[in-house]
């Protein structure tokens, strides 16, 4: 099924006012290769997509550094931030898992337009064909998945 039948870009704004340097993110303060968030160094003035806990946010500036995150806090983020939410049809953290893939992220990359600061193709993102199971199936995957992080965190403390 392609994700853009079950989940969407977000475009909804939201004032920077009512954002601070922890609920703020741009892609300054997106970690590479999957790593999360740090706390903005600032906050523009002006208005930015809003996005809430269990959004996915994909930096769409140079997407090679694997700037993906999966939010744990209502927030707002910068322009060159693409913000996704699913539909009831698709676990968040299941979408996220396979955004993180190998396969997606080749794609993705491979799409990406310019030199000095190569974008991400949201068309590319929205028509990735993706297998959606049924909502216990996606569960068991992330089960899995999470599993084997924790697995592979205890093994590198």
């Amino acid at each position: 099924m392609l994700i853009k039948q079950f989940a969407q870009i977000l475009n909804s704004k939201i004032s920077t006012n009512e954002l601070n340097l922890s609920t703020y993110v741009s892609t300054e303060n997106m970690l590479a290769n999957f790593g999360g968030v740090c706390i903005s160094a600032g906050v523009p003035a002006g208005k930015c997509t809003e996005f809430h806990k269990q959004d996915i946010l994909i930096s769409n500036i140079r997407p090679y550094f694997k700037k993906f995150w999966f939010a744990s806090f209502n927030g707002g983020c910068s322009n060159d931030v693409l913000a996704i939410r699913t539909d009831k049809r698709c676990l968040p953290r299941y979408l996220y898992y396979a955004l993180c893939s190998n396969k997606f992220v080749d794609l993705y990359v491979a799409s990406c337009k310019g030199t000095k600061m190569p974008r991400g193709n949201k068309d590319v993102l929205l028509n990735y064909n993706l297998e959606l199971p049924e909502l216990p199936t996606q569960q068991h995957i992330v089960d899995i998945i999470q599993t084997l992080f924790l697995v592979c965190l205890l093994l590198y403390l």
